[in-house]
């Protein structure tokens, strides 16, 4: 089976508040508990936030280092799901429940 990255974007800024933030956790680890009993679920994180990212930018033979993102924006990488199906549409099929669960935009890729 392929391998497929579910990145999670979301909008820069505060988390939501917990009662907003509480339901969508809980719903996020029953769709994880439900990736592992079909088999599917390879692994899955949350990233802190990118102000607390480090970019490595090799330059005329050196590699500069700056703090922050690699660029700024009104969303980032919150977080990813790396999961095995038979093909893009099985794949596309776990991206959408997981953009139900997170209410945020969820960006599938394949690996090479």
């Amino acid at each position: 089976m392929k391998q497929y990255l579910l990145s999670i974007y979301q909008p820069d800024g505060d988390p939501p508040p917990p009662e907003v933030l509480e339901p969508v956790m809980r719903d996020l680890a029953a769709l994880n508990d439900e990736l592992r009993a079909a088999g599917a679920w390879v692994f899955a994180a949350g990233l802190h936030p990118p102000g607390t990212a480090t970019v490595l930018r090799p330059q005329a033979g050196e590699v500069l280092m700056t703090d922050g993102p690699f660029t700024e924006g009104k969303e980032h990488l919150g977080g990813f799901t790396i999961i095995q199906a038979p093909d893009l549409d099985a794949a596309l099929v776990w991206g959408r429940k997981l953009a139900r669960v997170t209410t945020l935009p969820i960006e599938v890729r394949p690996f090479q």
